[in-house]
């Protein structure tokens, strides 16, 4: 599944990204709706677990009035961070964009589902543009 999120929101600390348009529909092993940020992985299969590779890529600035401080994003499972997606950019002013993006493997256990986000992880506002979220089950 790909979700996009191309228009800019601000995304308050400690909030998710919420997407608006799939160019590609996910299996009956992801699941996720227009206008939220949540998407739901489930474990089915004859294997003990199912596997997924995550991948976000897109432009962060801080949002106008913020301080100029370190932007951190992350992919967030069932409310915890990741840290293995975590990235951290700084900007030299509030409103300049930088491009941010990583990659990870989440797995799920056969017969459990695990709601997965990406978040705004720092302690400022940021805008997002252009984000691009792919969730692909790869095992």
């Amino acid at each position: 599944m790909e979700l996009f999120a191309n228009d800019r929101q601000t995304v308050e600390a400690n909030e998710s990204v919420m997407f608006q348009t799939a160019l590609s529909s996910g299996s009956s092993s992801i699941l996720w709706r227009i206008g939220s940020g949540i998407i739901t992985l489930r474990g089915i299969g004859p294997q003990t677990r199912s596997r997924f590779r995550v991948s976000y890529h897109g432009n962060v600035a801080l949002s106008e009035g913020a301080e100029v401080a370190p932007i951190e994003m992350a992919v967030r499972i069932s409310g915890e961070v990741l840290a293995s997606s975590r990235t951290v950019s700084t900007p030299a002013a509030v409103g300049e964009f930088n491009s941010v993006g990583a990659t990870t493997l989440v797995d799920v256990p056969a017969g459990c589902c695990v709601q997965i986000s990406l978040a705004n992880i720092g302690t400022s506002a940021t805008d997002t543009e252009n984000i691009d979220l792919i969730v692909e089950r790869v095992a």
